[in-house]
């Protein structure tokens, strides 16, 4: 069944909330990577400079999760625009609420989700 404009106004509402806030955490993330750390090369310990080192390579692969996700957050306003929302952009089938419901910026049916992670797309 076909989504309902009130619907759709909803998801778009969420998904510029969604957006938003993750580009305010992305700006957040980019500063911490892109910031030296002050006490570098004043007699720091090599496990603090490895723990450093970690938790800069666990922001950096968290910063590019969230990227995607925002990718497929514009990909789903783009798609409200038009007028296809709620239909796959793969198999063009509709998409279950309930999944919209539990992402909003999903743009595929979970069959073809599984298949994408099975890499048989």
């Amino acid at each position: 069944m076909p989504l309902k404009k009130s619907e759709i106004a909803e998801f778009k509402k969420k998904l510029l909330a969604m957006r938003a806030q993750l580009t305010k955490t992305l700006q957040g993330s980019a500063a911490e990577v892109k910031t030296p750390d002050e006490a570098t090369g004043y007699s720091q310990h090599q496990a603090d400079q490895g723990t450093d080192d970690f938790d800069r390579t666990i922001n950096l692969e968290l910063t590019s999760k969230e990227f995607n996700t925002l990718k497929q957050i514009n990909r789903a306003l783009q798609k409200i625009d038009e007028n296809t929302y709620g239909i796959c952009d793969v198999s063009g089938e509709e998409i279950p609420a309930p999944r919209l419901y539990a992402i909003p910026y999903a743009c595929v049916t979970v069959k073809v989700q599984e298949q994408m992670e099975k890499g048989q797309l």
